[in-house]
């Protein structure tokens, strides 16, 4: 990381600068997760938990390596996961109903 911060308000201006490039990140994640409802078949597939626990554990192995505690790492994903699969759901959902029209 860049030098240590020199005060709590660099500290804060560091960690905005960090929000906005996980709500960019987060945004592309969306709009993949949007193209993902078209291509499951029902909601065993939306919520895929086989592929939800092969994701935490590459997250957890990526978050120990990168220096970021695995103990961090696995509830923030689980919660955004969580949170993509409600979205998800939604979409597939809207899917399902605009193809039986």
């Amino acid at each position: 990381m860049a030098d240590e911060p020199k005060s709590l308000a660099e500290v804060r201006a560091r960690i905005d600068a960090l929000d906005t490039e996980l709500i960019r990140l987060l945004a592309a994640r969306q709009s993949l997760v949007r193209s993902a409802a078209a291509f499951k078949t029902d909601e065993q597939a939306v919520r895929a938990p086989g592929r939800v626990e092969q994701v935490i554990a590459s997250v957890r192995e990526r978050a120990a390596a990168a220096g970021l505690a695995p103990e961090v790492a696995e509830p923030v994903w689980r919660a955004m996961i969580g949170a993509f699969i409600d979205l998800e759901m939604s979409e597939h959902a809207r899917l399902g109903s605009d193809q039986r029209r």
